[in-house]
């Protein structure tokens, strides 16, 4: 069973009829005795860091997500739901994050451009992925995909070696990462039409 964690932010269902498609038993759930007893766990979300944070704590699901990882279960996050692995955000102040994975959660520059036109902040739309390194997860996917992404925040590791895919959107950012079994996107494969379907598909089989 896959449960998708509702915490009150994100687009739950469109991850779930995405992991449905490609044959899954997929739940949405904010219980966290059923987040707990799942076999792979999805954070998904959209939103302010600090909101989802203190969502997450309320509803009790930091510790089960803790020992989801621990255990060695799968575990894919998407969006702020990569950014919320982290030590900590610098979305309006800083606050703390997950911990999981260290390193902090940052701005786009104000001003950025691409051949003398300037950049509009959120990076919106589709944008290529450039493999690091290639998790299961990516098994299928070409180098040079391309997924789909709505984020201002990006997040920078402190251990280069954990960053899967890269992106270029003015800089060079971090677009997922990959360690033991969490992988983890800040695009959308729920919306990334057959490549984030594979994608889900190969999470599915982890």
């Amino acid at each position: 069973m896959i449960a998708i964690i509702d915490y009150g932010m994100g687009n739950l269902r469109s991850v779930q009829k995405g992991l449905e498609k490609c044959g899954f038993d997929a739940r949405v759930t904010d219980d966290p005795k059923v987040v707990a007893q799942a076999d792979k766990l999805v954070l998904p979300g959209v939103g302010a860091f600090k909101d989802c944070m203190n969502n997450l704590l309320e509803g009790g699901f930091e510790e089960p997500i803790h020992r989801h990882i621990e255990a060695g279960r799968p575990f894919l996050g998407i969006c702020l739901g990569l950014q919320l692995l982290f030590t900590e955000s610098e979305e309006f102040g800083r606050h703390r994050g997950l911990d999981i994975i260290p390193g902090k959660v940052v701005r786009f520059p104000e001003t950025m451009t691409v051949s003398g036109e300037e950049l509009k902040v959120p990076h919106m739309g589709w944008n290529r992925i450039a493999f690091q390194k290639r998790p299961p997860l990516f098994e299928g996917v070409q180098d040079g995909s391309f997924v789909y992404f709505v984020h201002s925040y990006y997040v920078v590791p402190d251990d280069p070696v954990v960053v899967a895919t890269t992106t270029d959107y003015g800089i060079s950012f971090c677009s997922s990462i990959w360690k033991d079994n969490i992988v983890a996107c800040q695009f959308h494969p729920e919306k990334s039409q057959q490549v984030g379907l594979k994608i889900l598909k190969n999470f599915g089989e982890m």
